[in-house]
């Protein structure tokens, strides 16, 4: 602890610079008034502060020594990002009014400022605020800023429901709400504001002026410059007295305090608000260089919803290189990736999805004569590169096998020969058709996936065309990363090896044992960026981590044998996932679903006998379906489509079954796409349901891979 005197005149020059406040909240808690700070000529009083020990090290003589990466808590690393970087620009904000870019020194300075101007309208640690905005700017200094003085930030974005975003502030104990905008806040107006208890609001983009008058009586009302002057104003005066050697007493924020709070569930059942430490996000700060070997410059895209935790991670960590970040969105990315032209590009699967097919679409409107030449070196470069990877190594192959060292040697030299023939024709590609590409999407590094699986064709074709992307692995209960692809061994078909200081074995689902590399079971981790735990969720949590620390990812997967021959020779080690073990389906936007309402919805038809709904790592839903093949001839004969059973064919029974799907689920907040007829009932014989008569969904997808890949294609 480190002590600062502030005398009774400075102290009365602050709580004049607060009078204001007093006004309008007359009655403060007794908790506050305990941290207030009070003008009196006669009696000093001590106020203890709590703050990050690196970034306001000049208020803290005992932390003057601290090296430039000797953080302790998050927000430290904007300090010596200006140390190192001070006139670069860091980040440009184009599309929100005003427009902003900013330095290293300018964004530490506004991170300063907010944090003081939050102790200037009366926050004190460990108090949560909830964040609800989009990517911005000013999403970065407010979540920096409460972070900087203690306080918890819980964050979700705009796109969510007002039922969900009331029981995400409800449950956290939120004390005040920081809102993106003014017509944000007007829809939480109609069924939020009224609900809940609120200190004050914040307003980070927008006018005051624009707020629904009616929903903001007594409320203390703040937009973003003006913490921003409040903030600079109180600590110009703090400054000035610390230099005269005045009296203040504080605190260092502790590396294991509660950084955030991050919602993984949705409105149904009881949420799960995971507790994520300093600590544990600067193990990713700390650790995610080789992944991504930024470089001072280096341009990265950001659109990802900054409150997702991969999105997240990755930003408080490129900052810590010098790089410039711009914001961006989903309607400006194209426009956006030939404009700046990134190093990098960190986002979820669909992305590249869609980059795909906008580049497929581009190659199939083209002449006839460009098209097949285009098509044609495609494939040639899509066989160049998978007899490189064989002959590299690095090639993933699902079971091991011991052939004799002669044909080892002659596969590895006729996936040389195979290359070589390939290659003038694979460069030629690069300069005729790939230039075109990459000079349209920029990502002449690395493009990092996360959030779910990427495709395998989406993969082999980037890699085709010569634009390189990382797959990776993580939840956010783990800071999120636990595994990513490296730059020089990048194993298509893999997530990579486990992250630094990460743990990962696969036990039995069944009987919890240790399986060896090679065999598929449940994915436990451990490391020091595993959440602290679930906050007020002590069941959700021991159901979790186990007493030794390891959590339960609920994800199926095996781990790459080592070999040192062969195809897959560099892939030892490496994690490879299969799907999840748990309910719950990933889409490749990232959006978390479980299917139990949509199948239980769907179920109420008389229709469908038996549904297992599907989509993980796909862009959309699907679902199986068992029908009843008695109640879809009884509607059919109604319909006058047919009177006889095997007259009735397979799109007529589709279009009913569709027909159903919409009417029972249209209440639902997700819709099923593409359906798949399965004429076998799922039972207990042959193996599809458990003896409880519960489906048995990794069973009944397994089964049906073949069909399921067939039917999003």
């Amino acid at each position: 602890m480190a002590i600062c005197v502030l005398s009774a005149t400075s102290l009365c020059l602050i709580d004049r610079r607060r009078s204001f406040l007093a006004a309008s909240n007359s009655l403060r808690s007794r908790r506050r008034r305990r941290s207030s700070i009070v003008c009196n000529s006669e009696v000093e009083r001590r106020v203890i502060r709590r703050c990050s020990p690196f970034l306001e090290g000049v208020t803290l003589k005992s932390t003057t020594n601290l090296a430039t990466n000797d953080w302790k808590v998050v927000p430290d690393i904007w300090k010596s990002s200006a140390d190192k970087y001070g006139d670069r620009v860091a980040l440009v904000d184009p599309y929100h009014e005003p427009t902003s870019e900013m330095t290293y020194r300018q964004l530490e300075q506004e991170i300063l400022d907010f944090a003081e101007g939050l102790r200037v309208i009366g926050v004190v640690p460990d108090e949560k605020l909830a964040l609800f905005a989009d990517n911005s700017s000013r999403w970065l200094v407010a979540d920096q800023g409460i972070m900087a003085m203690g306080a918890i930030n819980v964050v979700r974005g705009m796109r969510s429901s007002d039922e969900e975003l009331l029981q995400i502030y409800k449950h956290s104990e939120s004390v005040a709400l920081v809102v993106e905008s003014p017509e944000f806040f007007n829809r939480l107006a109609k069924s939020f504001i009224s609900e809940v208890d609120k200190r004050f609001i914040i307003l980070l983009w927008g006018e005051k002026t624009l707020l629904n008058s009616g929903s903001i009586k007594n409320i203390r009302l703040f937009d973003y410059k003006e913490i921003i002057k409040l903030g600079k104003e109180n600590r110009d005066l703090l400054l000035q007295s610390c230099v005269e050697g005045k009296d203040e007493t504080y605190e260092t924020i502790s590396p294991d305090d509660v950084a955030t709070l991050m919602y993984t569930s949705g409105t149904s059942g009881t949420p799960k608000g995971v507790m994520l430490t300093h600590r544990n996000l600067l193990h990713q700060i700390r650790n995610l260089w080789e992944i991504v070997p930024a470089e001072p410059g280096d341009i990265f895209l950001s659109m990802l919803p900054s409150w997702h935790a991969y999105e997240r991670a990755c930003e408080y960590f490129i900052f810590t290189y010098g790089i410039e970040q711009v914001y961006t969105n989903v309607k400006k990315l194209k426009e956006d990736l030939k404009r700046y032209q990134p190093q990098y590009l960190i986002s979820v699967p669909l992305v590249y999805e869609t980059l795909y097919s906008s580049i497929q679409k581009q190659i199939s409107s083209s002449s006839a004569a460009r098209r097949f030449i285009a098509l044609m070196l495609i494939n040639v470069s899509l066989l160049y590169m998978e007899a490189k990877r064989i002959y590299e190594g690095k090639f993933l192959l699902e079971k091991q096998t011991n052939h004799p060292y002669i044909f080892v040697f002659l596969d590895w030299l006729w996936a040389r020969l195979v290359a070589a023939t390939l290659c003038p024709l694979h460069n030629l590609a690069l300069k005729l058709v790939y230039s075109k590409i990459h000079s349209a999407i920029g990502i002449s590094k690395a493009g990092i996936s996360g959030g779910g699986s990427l495709p395998n064709y989406v993969d082999k074709f980037f890699e085709a065309i010569g634009v390189r992307i990382q797959n990776g692995y993580g939840l956010t209960e783990s800071s999120p990363v636990l595994a990513a692809r490296r730059p020089a061994c990048n194993v298509l078909g893999t997530v990579g090896h486990p992250l630094n200081h990460t743990e990962i074995k696969i036990i039995d689902a069944e009987n919890g044992e240790v399986l060896p590399d090679g065999l598929k079971g449940i994915v436990k981790v451990r490391g020091p960026q595993v959440m602290k735990g679930y906050f007020k969720n002590p069941s959700a949590t021991s159901q979790a981590l186990d007493g030794e620390g390891w959590l339960n990812t609920g994800d199926i997967g095996w781990i790459a044998p080592k070999s040192f021959t062969g195809r897959n020779r560099e892939c030892g080690g490496m994690l490879v996932l299969e799907g999840r073990a748990k309910d719950t389906i990933v889409l490749t936007t990232g959006e978390n679903i479980e299917p139990s309402e949509l199948e239980d919805a769907a179920l109420r038809s008389n229709l469908i006998q038996q549904i297992v709904v599907i989509g993980q790592d796909q862009r959309r839903l699907g679902a199986l379906i068992v029908p009843n093949k008695e109640e879809l001839l009884a509607m059919a004969k109604e319909d006058s489509l047919s009177s006889d059973p095997s007259e009735l064919n397979k799109d007529e029974i589709m279009n009913l079954l569709h027909h159903e799907l919409s009417s029972w689920t249209s209440g639902c907040l997700y819709q099923i796409g593409p359906i798949l007829i399965v004429d076998e009932p799922f039972t207990i014989e042959n193996g599809l349901m458990t003896p409880t008569m519960k489906v048995r969904r990794d069973r009944v997808v397994a089964q049906y891979k073949d069909r399921i890949a067939k039917l999003y294609q």
